[in-house]
Formats: structure tokens, C-alpha cells, sequence
């Protein structure tokens, strides 16, 4: 267990994080459904998945700016149901394909995808899955994909020709993760600024001398 000053070292407002395994697990939308007490979609490729939760944005006044794609508006809903009970390490499981292109499609779970997120203190940790290692499934998930970002999602991604050819030539089973090491170190030194734990901060200007920014490194020991 940890205790982090969540406001700043200057306020009195302490949790306690506690990272006794088992860690909690969630299938995304089964958790959803169960946190809103509503049926979800079963197959979020379709265009009554789309309308289901839009409307279930609505009645539960969640903000989704445009484009309202299936991804984006799902990503909403589990941010302000899911995310929000994340203090202690969760996984957050089973994300359905449409928001996960490059993950493998789960081996016993329709339409969802081998991918789990690690959640501390209402913050993403750990991002992994198994890789998709078949090209013929991975363009069909780009050319979804493609779709959402022709209508100004950034960050659907968009059709990568090269890399359904190199998985044509074959790509043994693969998984992968990723793990946000500053944050971590965030919560392990009790800091909330990431600032204070970089190891190679920004350089900004400071002054102008001569016509020319005279640089010099932000640290967080400037003060001292």
C-alpha cells in the first residue's frame, strides 16, 4: 500500500492505493452494461450500435465531441463509469475491435478482442494485447477504421498497406504491452506533477539576450 497526496504535497487530501494482488478485472462492456444497469450492443460494427450509444450518452449526459463514432463514444462511457472507480490497480478487459485494430480477436468472445488496460488511480498504467498476425482480418479492421478517421477522428488509423504485406510473409504468435513508467514513478514518489520525475525535462527560453533565447533546462529544482 501507498498514500498519495492526490492535490499536492501542500494539501491534506490523501488515498491510499493498494496494490495487493489479485488486481480487479473488467470485461469492458459487460461492466459497462452492469455500472449502467443497461443491455449493450452486441455487435458494435453496426449502425444501431452507433445510435445505442449515442442515446446512452445522452440520457447519462456524457460529452462526446465529433465525430461520434462507436469507438469514441464507447471510450466516453468508460471513462466516466469505469475509469472513475479505477483508484486500485484494474484491468479493464475484452476492449471490442472496433477500438482495437491491431488486437487479436478474443478466442471465446464474439466481436471483442485479447486486450487488457491497467488502471491506478484513475490513470492508464499498462496498455497490451495480442497481436493480430492475420492479413487478410487486419484489412478489413484498418478499412473500419479508415472510415472513422475520413470523418476527423485523429486517432483512428488509417489503412497501412506495408504492414499487411509484411504480415502476409507471416508473424509467429505475439503479444505486447506497454507501460507508462513516469506515471508509475508519479505515484510512487507522490508527486502529481510529471515535472518532478522526468528525467530529461524541456528546455524553454528564458530571456532574450542580444536578439537571441538564452535556453536553460526546467527542473524542478529551480527554487533550491
Amino acid at each position: 500500500k501507498i498514500l498519495l497526496h492526490s492535490e499536492g504535497k501542500d494539501s491534506e487530501k490523501i488515498v491510499e492505493i493498494d496494490f495487493t494482488p489479485p488486481f480487479r478485472r473488467l470485461s469492458m462492456v459487460q461492466a459497462l452494461g452492469e455500472k449502467l444497469g443497461e443491455e449493450m450492443p452486441k455487435d458494435m460494427n453496426t449502425p444501431e450500435a452507433n445510435d445505442a450509444l449515442a442515446k446512452l450518452c445522452e440520457k447519462y449526459d456524457v460529452e462526446c465531441a465529433p465525430p461520434q463514432t462507436t469507438a469514441r463514444l464507447l471510450d466516453k462511457l468508460v471513462g466516466d463509469y469505469l475509469e472513475v472507480d479505477c483508484l486500485n490497480p484494474t484491468f479493464i478487459c475484452d476492449h471490442p475491435e472496433i477500438m482495437s485494430p491491431l488486437a487479436k480477436y478474443h478466442r471465446s468472445l464474439p466481436g471483442m478482442t485479447e486486450r487488457f488496460e491497467l488502471f491506478v488511480n484513475y490513470k492508464e498504467i499498462v496498455n497490451a494485447y495480442t497481436e493480430l498476425n492475420d492479413p487478410i482480418v487486419q484489412r478489413e479492421r484498418f478499412t473500419v477504421s479508415s472510415k472513422d478517421n475520413d470523418t476527423g477522428d485523429d486517432e483512428a488509423m488509417v489503412h497501412d498497406e506495408d504492414f499487411c504485406v509484411s504480415l502476409e510473409y507471416g508473424l509467429p504468435p505475439t503479444a505486447g504491452w506497454g507501460m507508462g513508467l513516469d506515471r508509475m514513478t508519479m505515484m510512487l514518489t507522490d508527486n502529481i506533477s510529471i515535472k518532478e520525475v522526468l528525467l530529461f525535462p524541456a528546455m524553454k527560453p528564458l530571456e532574450q539576450k542580444g536578439g537571441s533565447a538564452v535556453e536553460s533546462v526546467t527542473t524542478t529544482t529551480e527554487s533550491q
